[in-house]
């Protein structure tokens, strides 16, 4: 996927604790990556919303703020693309598992939507359970042709 005139760089990789104050500024790093590399404000936007979903999601749902539990957070970038890992060390979670967020009784519903917004604001967007049993989730968001 990267050659050597396309290398990834890491511009963070830290394991956060299970903590929401610890989402405002991990996802202000993937918005300001997002400039750095030549994205649209628009796609700086949805780049900071899908980290900041992933981000609560793991935290809330994943390990359920627990203080012995971490997130790890990884940001990397070639001059094409933005790439975000995120795990938790919950009990894993896969979308099949989660009630249709569009199905009448869950409309009005306080929450339930974030993977469904995390797909449509990313060009890739993987998750699945990790080999200690937590949620990984990689996203990829792309520069537009001609960028």
């Amino acid at each position: 996927m990267n050659s050597a005139d396309n290398p990834v760089v890491v511009s963070v990789d830290q394991y956060l604790e299970s903590n929401l104050e610890n989402v405002d500024a991990s996802e202000e790093r993937a918005v300001r990556l997002a400039r750095e590399t030549g994205f649209s404000e628009d796609d700086c936007y949805q780049l900071g919303y899908a980290v900041r979903e992933a981000l609560v999601n793991a935290i809330v749902h994943g390990n359920r703020y627990s203080a012995n539990k971490r997130v790890h957070f990884k940001l990397s970038r070639t001059s094409e693309s933005i790439h975000v890992l995120i795990e938790d060390e919950g009990n894993g979670f896969l979308p099949g598992d989660q009630a249709d967020p569009l199905a009448q009784e869950n409309l009005l519903s306080q929450s339930g939507r974030g993977i469904m917004i995390i797909r449509a604001f990313v060009d890739e967007f993987v998750i699945e359970k990790t080999a200690s049993g937590g949620t990984r989730v990689a996203m990829k968001k792309t520069l537009p042709p001609g960028t």
